[in-house]
């Protein structure tokens, strides 16, 4: 027997796709639910909480259809302490493999106050609702919402009850990111010690980032005896957003030596799925952000090329390769073939059929014919365009051509194709994007409010690509565009209409916004 199969397990509950969604303007099509669940089933993640079931019919069909198709991960839906909830719930998750259900309710004094609870009522309450789950399914989750701000007392009464009503896994979550690691480890000890029948279900333990604090408090959880950590893809989530997924894997695989814990988890598909769930939520990743951040694993100090030069333990703790990164050659470009091009994608975790290789050669040559040199992340943002106009959109542009001043207004010539029918117009605003934006607003008259306008550079030069994110919201919908080109604003352009298209599909879907409070 190896050393790591002596080691206890740590499961690795993944909640990207209900907790971090419900981060604003971070809604994900179905599509992309699909997608994103599919890859951290392929990843090792133990729990996919897929979504919150009665939020809407498009979460329902989310959960329903990645329960169909996961292969090894428990799915997980979702509910809050009433049956209608925990029965649509069991609807959507009953299809799984292994299937769960995890219902919650706030039981600090403040979250009491909302549904005028006293605490015998609730407690009475969570019987009731964690039995019928239970009767439902044999995999149960129940949450204290707030537990962190829970009188102890009470907090370890209604532990005890949602472990004598069925619950098989306690989930403890630090709703506000208000708890320090300290008292996130002495309270799992502590409930674990002296709550009857602790010793027959699974402690779990959510943590929020509002004091920057989430993946020390899971750590430290998990020393005090929890053995799920819940956790999202980038940190995404409401807010702060939640506990980082690659910071507790990858903390747990480096300081082995002091927290002796094995995780299921595929380290080198993470920086993958990181650049996905980027993609899709509109949410870029900080360049300093931990394992995944851009800067992860760049040196500048001189002493330290110095020394990376010498030997790369100097300053790094982690080899790249150990999080499915590879370092950024200049190898590419317009007299490069497919062969090249198709070894490079698969390096980046793309494998494509012949047919999407013939289409992303194409605009792979586009790129390069503008470019000297084609970078990885030039590629990784040439896929992300390339499977967004995969789609067949209402919007879509033909042509744009701007004109700039060094004084008066700019002026922009659009023509787009509006379902199917061609339409141009001329537009003039302060500066070329706003002369952009109000071209198009001429040519599809909408009420969205423009939340967020956002430009990165993908690569170094002047010749890089710009990466532009808009996010939009009209009457409680929030949706996000991204696009990527070397020009500027013909990548805001692409963003915004990107938008206005989710935004044209959710009217039509017509998707009640009445999502959960998160646990």
């Amino acid at each position: 027997m190896t050393e790591s199969t002596q080691q206890e397990r740590v499961l690795i509950f993944d909640t990207t796709l209900r907790d971090g969604e419900q981060s604003p303007g971070a809604t994900m099509t179905h599509e992309e639910k699909l997608e994103i669940a599919q890859m951290l089933d392929e990843m090792g993640v133990d729990i996919i909480e897929a979504g919150f079931p009665i939020a809407s019919e498009g979460d329902f069909e989310a959960v329903k259809e990645i329960a169909k198709q996961a292969e090894n991960a428990t799915i997980c839906g979702l509910a809050r302490a009433n049956f209608k909830d925990i029965d649509r719930c069991w609807e959507a998750v009953q299809h799984a493999r292994r299937p769960r259900i995890h219902t919650f309710i706030g039981t600090s004094p403040l979250h009491r106050e909302i549904p005028g609870l006293s605490k015998d009522q609730m407690a009475e309450l969570i019987h009731e609702t964690v039995s019928h789950a239970r009767n439902l399914c044999e995999d149960v989750q129940w949450s204290p919402m707030d537990a962190t701000r829970t009188e102890w007392d009470y907090l370890r009464r209604v532990v005890e009850i949602a472990i004598k009503a069925g619950a098989t896994t306690i989930n403890i979550p630090d709703t506000v990111g208000y708890t320090a690691p300290r008292e996130s480890a002495e309270l799992i000890r502590r409930l674990i010690a002296e709550v009857p029948g602790a010793e027959d279900v699974i402690f779990a333990t959510h943590c929020h980032n509002d004091l920057g604090m989430a993946t020390a408090n899971a750590l430290a959880a998990v020393e005090g005896g929890a053995r799920q950590i819940e956790c999202t893809i980038n940190g995404l989530g409401e807010r702060a957003g939640n506990t980082a997924l690659e910071e507790v894997v990858m903390a747990l695989k480096v300081r082995n030596d002091i927290m002796p814990y094995t995780t299921n988890i595929d380290t080198t598909k993470i920086m993958n799925i990181s650049r996905r769930v980027a993609q899709v939520s509109g949410f870029p990743v900080q360049y300093n952000k931990a394992i995944v951040g851009k800067n992860a694993f760049a040196h500048e100090s001189g002493i330290h090329q110095d020394g990376m030069l010498k030997n790369k333990e100097t300053f790094e703790i982690m080899r790249p390769e150990h999080v499915g990164l590879k370092e950024t050659n200049l190898v590419l470009g317009k007299h490069s073939g497919r062969a090249a091009l198709r070894a490079k994608l698969k390096d980046l975790g793309y494998e494509l059929s012949d047919n999407q290789l013939k289409d992303v050669f194409v605009r792979f040559k586009a790129l390069a014919d503008r470019k000297k040199e084609v970078y990885d992340d030039d590629l990784i943002a040439l896929m992300h365009d390339s499977a967004t106009e995969a789609h067949h959109d209402r919007i879509q542009l033909n042509h744009l051509r701007v004109v700039c001043g060094t004084s008066g207004p700019q002026t922009a010539e659009m023509s787009l194709e509006i379902d199917g029918e061609d339409h141009s117009v001329t537009a003039t605003g302060d500066g070329p994007v706003d002369a952009t934006f109000n071209a198009v607003k001429a040519l599809v008259p909408h009420d969205a409010r423009l939340q967020l306008y956002q430009v990165h550079a993908v690569t170094e030069g002047t010749d890089a690509q710009a990466t532009v994110s808009v996010r939009m919201e009209e009457n409680g919908k929030i949706v996000t565009g991204q696009s990527a080109d070397t020009d500027t604003v013909v990548a805001s352009a692409k963003a915004y209409i990107q938008a206005l298209n989710k935004l044209f599909v959710r009217r039509e879907k017509g998707k009640p916004e009445d999502a959960a409070h998160s646990a």
